[in-house]
């Protein structure tokens, strides 16, 4: 993209600006003079530079005190003499208004103007609508600003704009993809609207990528001590690709590659984003008792007291007082996000519940809590299917909410919703929006160990918004601010059932890959497979490799031929149907990697962790597994072992961490 660039100087300071639509800009500082009875000057540098270089040379001005003397022979060598430094070169062609103005212009030897400079408060308003008109004439803008009612129109435009994109963070074209399906006639032609939403201080425009020194502190992206490269505003990782660019003309117009999937982010894309800062979030109302939460929403006495700690932290006041109010002026206003700064970090709680203790249930008093009070509230979750495994339940607990539910080809991606449910990729798409956001299964992938997506959530809540942390197995650093009481938490140590978590026993088993080669070293698996089958469970059987699935199912097959034995992993084309046969018993064996750890409930089931002393298997993937048994009341004693030659740390600390939860939950009262 390219844009126009003019130096400003208003009330004894300076800046470079780029704009859209300069005829806006234009009029703006002309009101803004006439406003304040104080002269101001504009000096047009150029009428298309690239985004990113215009957004650099922002970035890069410093003020001199000289400069109301300059004339523009001397902010024409400043200009070229910026250009050079760089060694890139910039097209100027010309001045959207091909008019004598202010104190003169100077000239290119085709005659093209490059560069005029006027005292606003000396020019005469008929000079400004001539211009005005001379640049619609031209061709350049398909709005003459110049006509009467074009100005009111205009404002109608940025207001119907910035409501839109209320609480988004969007590139040009997904502007235009959102304008398409909600105001049509905007769509392909909000320029000089955004603009002036821009002026008015609520939308901020820039580029994609800045040149920033590094990620803002506290959002999870290291700094680095090598040559800085440029950084993605949208979800703040390093921009490590290049390519030519049709936009810019750049050959090495540089993109993020970490956040591709959502639109190419460029050096000379444009990104626009909510102003922030203008409302406070939300709080939930305070002194809710117990039993009234757990009356309304049905839930057991270890759920009712965590539900009712979080809804303690989310009526608590925010860190560093509440933002700004609402108000809309019509005056210039600096936004620190121009420069790729990030919020604040919001408040932070930690749901940690066992699994199956029904987090999903115990979520529901704390979004009833943010929505009553008109608030908007987002539930992040990692992957599709459990998006639109919860959207029914949330659409039946909360009737009355307009819910959307956005994930990779979602109909709904350009909705606006009360509640928000979404993997959290679609984070990035959000700016301060919500007053709490929800983050399930917080050590799962992708969200695990990904520091864009932390970023990209942090940037989606308000900056004195609360975000709340489910996890059954949260990452060690949380639990140790937990255990030092750095980070609000509340325990659900037990099953909504009442009975304590299968404890894990160990066998001692040769590596999977010896007892492949020699199938007698599988006797006492296979002993103790029998056993589970024998008491009519279901059977997991993990496996830490894609390769080892069919051979052991052929040898399984055989040892078990009055049972039906599969294997399924991530690579499985019928990994789908497979898990729905093993939920009807049709399969009663099953042998599959670390993708079924998570969201597979079957009520009557054994869990078998075969090499638990791998790598692959770390506590919390190991307490995962583990939580595939025992979780109805039922059978709520199902059989969990670990299988390997080693007795790790890993080990160690998942059966510790299971032990320790039933004793919590013994000491609390909640075990049957």
């Amino acid at each position: 993209m390219r844009v126009a660039v003019y130096a400003r100087g208003f009330k004894g300071s300076w800046t470079i600006k780029w704009s859209l639509d300069i005829r806006v800009d234009v009029l703006w500082w002309k009101q803004q003079a006439d406003t304040h009875g104080c002269n101001g000057r504009m000096v047009f540098l150029s009428g298309a530079m690239a985004l990113s270089q215009a957004a650099e040379l922002e970035q890069r001005f410093e003020e001199r005190p000289d400069l109301r003397n300059w004339d523009l022979r001397r902010w024409e060598f400043w200009l070229k003499e910026q250009l050079r430094e760089k060694k890139e070169r910039v097209r100027h062609e010309g001045s959207f208004f091909g008019g004598q103005a202010g104190h003169g212009t100077t000239s290119d030897e085709d005659g093209n103007r490059k560069l005029w400079l006027w005292d606003l408060l000396k020019t005469p308003p008929e000079a400004v609508f001539r211009l005005l008109e001379e640049a619609a004439s031209a061709g350049r803008m398909k709005q003459r600003l110049h006509e009467a009612g074009a100005v009111d129109e205009l404002s109608r435009q940025a207001d119907m704009l910035t409501e839109l994109l209320r609480g988004r963070s969007l590139l040009a074209a997904e502007v235009d993809a959102l304008l398409q399906e909600a105001a049509p006639m905007l769509a392909g032609a909000w320029h000089s609207a955004a603009q002036l939403a821009s002026l008015q201080g609520r939308l901020v425009l820039e580029a994609g990528l800045t040149a920033d020194a590094g990620p803002p502190r506290g959002c999870g992206l290291l700094r680095t001590g090598r040559a800085k490269l440029p950084r993605c505003r949208r979800c703040g990782s390093e921009a490590t690709g290049a390519a030519a660019c049709a936009a810019c003309g750049r050959a090495d117009c540089a993109y993020c590659e970490a956040c591709l999937a959502l639109g190419r982010s460029r050096a000379c894309s444009l990104l626009l984003r909510s102003a922030a800062g203008r409302a406070p979030a939300v709080r939930a109302a305070a002194g809710q008792s117990t039993a009234a939460v757990r009356g309304r929403w049905g839930l057991s006495a270890a759920q009712g007291d965590a539900a009712c700690a979080a809804l303690g932290f989310l009526a608590e006041p925010p860190r560093g007082g509440s933002a700004g109010g609402r108000g809309r002026a019509w005056r210039p206003q600096e936004h620190g996000a121009r420069h790729g700064h990030a919020p604040a970090a919001p408040s932070r709680f930690l749901l940690w519940a066992v699994t199956g203790a029904g987090k999903t249930e115990m979520i529901f008093p704390l979004l009833g809590s943010i929505l009553d009070k008109g608030g908007r509230v987002l539930v992040a979750t990692p992957r599709r299917d459990v998006v639109l495994e919860l959207a029914p339940r949330l659409a039946k607990a909360f009737q009355d909410t307009r819910i959307v539910t956005l994930y990779g080809g979602s109909a709904e991606r350009w909705q606006a919703g009360e509640l928000t449910l979404a993997t959290t990729h679609q984070l990035m798409r959000f700016y301060q929006a919500f007053d709490l956001v929800v983050i399930d299964e917080l050590d799962a992938f992708p969200y695990h160990n990904d520091p864009m997506l932390a970023f990209a959530a942090q940037n989606a809540c308000k900056p004195d918004g609360k975000f709340v942390y489910l996890s059954a197995t949260p990452p060690r650093p949380l639990q140790k601010e937990a255990a030092r009481g750095i980070l609000p938490h509340a325990k659900v140590p037990v099953r909504f059932h009442g009975h304590p978590l299968p404890v894990p026993r160990r066998i001692a088993l040769k590596s999977i890959e010896q007892c492949l080669r020699q199938p007698l070293l599988l006797r006492r698996l296979s002993d103790a497979l029998r056993k589970s089958l024998e008491r009519d469970a279901q059977v997991f059987l993990f496996v830490s490799r894609i390769r080892h699935i069919e051979p052991l199912v052929q040898i399984l097959r055989r040892a078990f031929s009055g049972y039906v034995v599969e294997g399924t992993s991530s690579e499985d084309p019928q990994r789908a149907d497979k898990v729905i046969r093993f939920r009807q018993r049709e399969i009663r064996l099953l042998v599959t990697t670390t993708i079924l750890e998570r969201g597979v409930t079957v009520p009557r089931s054994d869990v078998f962790i075969a090499d638990a002393d791998s790598g692959l298997f770390d506590e919390a993937s190991l307490v995962q597994m583990a939580g595939r048994a025992g979780r109805s009341s039922e059978d709520p004693a199902g059989r969990v072992i670990f299988a390997s030659p080693q007795w790790t740390l890993s080990q160690k600390r998942a059966v510790k961490q299971i032990t320790a939860m039933n004793q919590t939950a013994r000491k609390r009262g909640y075990i049957k």
